[in-house]
C-alpha cells in the first residue's frame, strides 16, 4: 500500500478550490458578455449546476466513472462513496487520499458541463437546463471520462492519454456545445442590437479568475507537487500570455 504524501494531498486539495473558482468565474465571465437582463440567469446556472452536479456525482457520479466493471460505463460499488478510502489511496493517484481524488474529479465533473452554458445563453429555461445537463453528465461525461481515465476504460486501455481533460471535458464539451446549438436552432432577430457585451468589467474579473483556476486545473491534474506540475503550471502561464497578446494584436 502507498503512502499518503502531505505534500500532494495539500497541492491537489488547493488545485480542487482553484477549479471550483472557474466556475463563479464562468457565470461572470458569460454574464459580462451578454445583455443585462440576461446576466443573471446565467450566473444562477453557474452556481446552481455547482450544486446539483456536487450531489449528482457523490451519488452516482464517481462511481460510474472510476470504479471497475465493463470498460464502457463503471459500476455501482462506490454510490454514494462507499469504500471509498479515507486514510488511503486509490490505485488513480497513489499518493493521495482516495477522498481528495474524489473531490478533485467531482470539480472537473462539475464544470464540463457548465462550460456549455455560453452556447445557449439566454436561451434555455431554468428547467430544462438543469435537466439538460444532469442528463448530459449521466450519459455523456460518466462514459467518456470512464472510457479515458478509468481502470480498464477502452480508450485507455488503447493507450489514449488526456493529462488534464482535453478530451474528456474540452472535446465532449465542444460537441456538446455544437448539439444544443444545432437543436435550439438560430436567434430570432440577431444582430448588432444583442451583441454588445453590458459589463466589460465584470468580464475581465471572470476572465482573470478563470486564469488563476486553470493552474489548480492543468498543474492539479500531476496530482502530485512536483516537477511535472510545476512545468504544466509555467506553460499554462506562457499559453494564455500568447493567446491574450494574439487576441489583443487581432
Amino acid at each position: 500500500m502507498s503512502e499518503i504524501n502531505s505534500g500532494d494531498t495539500a497541492w491537489v486539495l488547493i488545485s480542487t478550490g482553484l477549479v471550483m473558482i472557474m466556475i463563479p468565474a464562468l457565470g461572470f465571465f458569460e454574464a459580462g458578455l451578454l445583455r443585462s437582463k440576461n446576466s443573471i440567469s446565467v450566473i444562477m446556472q453557474c452556481f446552481s449546476g455547482l450544486a446539483v452536479l456536487s450531489i449528482l456525482w457523490i451519488v452516482i457520479g464517481f462511481s460510474l466513472t472510476f470504479s471497475v466493471n465493463n470498460g464502457i460505463i463503471g459500476g455501482l460499488e462506490w454510490m454514494f462513496l462507499n469504500n471509498v478510502p479515507l486514510e488511503s489511496p486509490l490505485s488513480y493517484a497513489s499518493s493521495i487520499p482516495g477522498i481528495s481524488y474524489v473531490s478533485c474529479q467531482m470539480m472537473f465533473a462539475i464544470i464540463t458541463p457548465l462550460l456549455m452554458t455560453g452556447a445557449f445563453a439566454d436561451r434555455m429555461r431554468f428547467r430544462t437546463y438543469l435537466i439538460f445537463i444532469v442528463i448530459w453528465s449521466i450519459f455523456i461525461y460518466y462514459p467518456i471520462a470512464h472510457w479515458v481515465w478509468g481502470e480498464g476504460g477502452w480508450l485507455g486501455s488503447l493507450g489514449v492519454f488526456d493529462f488534464a481533460g482535453g478530451i474528456v471535458v474540452h472535446i465532449s464539451a465542444g460537441m456538446g456545445s455544437l448539439a444544443a446549438a444545432l437543436v435550439i436552432g438560430k436567434r430570432k432577430d440577431f444582430g448588432p442590437g444583442i451583441n454588445h457585451p453590458h459589463n466589460i468589467p465584470l468580464l475581465a474579473i471572470g476572465a482573470s479568475l478563470l486564469w488563476i483556476g486553470w493552474f489548480g486545473f492543468n498543474a492539479g491534474s500531476a496530482l502530485t507537487a512536483g516537477g511535472i506540475a510545476a512545468n504544466t503550471l509555467l506553460v499554462t502561464q506562457i499559453a494564455a500570455a500568447t493567446s491574450s497578446l494574439t487576441w489583443i494584436f487581432l
